[in-house]
């Protein structure tokens, strides 16, 4: 498999973890060069990955080989930068969301019609135990689904789960949402384990997504993120039959009741040799996800990236789209009205916006 070598704009948290794959899987990945503003920054990227920093788009964009640009900035740069790129011709990846507010979205939905090639790393779909489950609604394991809780992630990658589970497009929804704020001991946080014992306000909130006839809920805390004591859930319902986290039960025939367990296949376990990594998710005998990077040793979301990465080098190839700029728009459009909803306690309904796809 070719090398795929991609640039970057942006250093912080985010693109560690493109860096992290690139360092793991130097056979698959390269990021070529990275667009840093901060020199001192930029230096010490430089010191700890060995990738070369620029300060201008002009200098990024003489880096050879390059088949995309990943863009990992603020809200509000992330517009500017994939206007940019798609003006010199140059396929963009950008970071979720696309743009910080629904004037924005509409703005760049004319990049899409004018053919510029940018895909969204929306990469909650990809982590291996979301696409075990999704595996099994799209084989029609579950029959017709008709509700997903997701209580997994915020905002727009909520968002976008509830639409994969339901299967829904573009369809107008009429949300609900309440907020509710509760005392949790202080966790772990991007910096690591809590340095005291100390008390924390938890933010809940929670939302009803009603597609008609197909029901999304939604409900996060963002002590998911890093929490030991607040975990996260995902129960599934169809017409025959429903996954609740790793649990799967469904029909075989109207009196042929089957159970089984999501299980993941690990190596490096009991004296495995292998080395320590995901193989994949069983479903019983079968294998319903495969570790497309393997023997890579990366986490969950880790790969889930990788696969955002992987698929956007085979887009640029000529490949399908796999997350345009239509479906991230849609999703942080709901994840707002949510927003909305809640502050205001009132119902608001989700209206078909300019990028949807007939």
């Amino acid at each position: 498999m070719d090398q795929i070598v991609f640039g970057m704009i942006g250093g912080g948290w985010r693109a560690d973890f493109f860096l992290r794959i690139a360092a793991e899987l130097p056979e698959r990945f390269r990021v070529a060069a990275m667009l840093v503003r901060d020199a001192a920054k930029g230096q010490q990227i430089e010191a700890r990955w060995g990738v070369p920093t620029m300060r201008t788009v002009d200098e990024l964009l003489r880096t050879p080989r390059m088949r995309f640009v990943v863009v990992s900035v603020t809200w509000a740069v992330s517009p500017v930068m994939i206007r940019e790129l798609a003006a010199r011709g140059m396929p963009a990846l950008g970071e979720t969301p696309p743009a910080p507010d629904l004037p924005g979205l509409i703005e760049l939905d004319e990049l899409t019609r004018s053919g510029a090639r940018v895909q969204v790393a929306e990469q909650y779909q990809y982590h291996p135990l979301h696409a075990a489950r999704l595996s099994l609604v799209r084989a029609g394991v579950l029959g017709r689904v008709t509700q997903a809780q997701v209580s997994v992630a915020h905002g727009y990658h909520g968002v976008n789960l509830i639409r994969r589970f339901l299967g829904v497009g573009f369809e107008e929804a009429v949300i609900r949402a309440m907020e509710f704020r509760s005392p949790i001991v202080a966790g772990p946080d991007r910096d690591g384990p809590p340095r005291e014992d100390r008390m924390a306000e938890s933010r809940q909130l929670i939302a009803q997504l009603d597609f008609g006839g197909r029901l999304g809920i939604f409900d996060f805390t963002g002590d998911q993120y890093f929490s030991w004591v607040r975990d996260k859930r995902l129960p599934v319902r169809g017409d025959r039959g429903e996954i609740k986290d790793t649990e799967v039960r469904y029909l075989a025939g109207y009196r042929s009741p089957i159970e089984v367990e999501l299980r993941r296949a690990n190596g490096g376990e009991n004296g495995n040799l292998e080395g320590h990594i995901l193989k994949g998710i069983l479903a019983g005998q079968e294998w319903v996800y495969r570790n497309p990077f393997a023997p890579g040793r990366l986490t969950d979301d880790e790969i889930a990236v990788a696969t955002c990465l992987q698929k956007m080098a085979e887009y640029v190839d000529g490949g399908p789209s796999f997350y345009g700029l239509p479906e991230a728009s849609q999703d942080h459009y709901l994840g707002m009205l949510i927003d909305r909803a809640a502050a205001s306690g009132e119902t608001v309904r989700a209206t078909r916006q300019p990028w949807a796809i007939a």
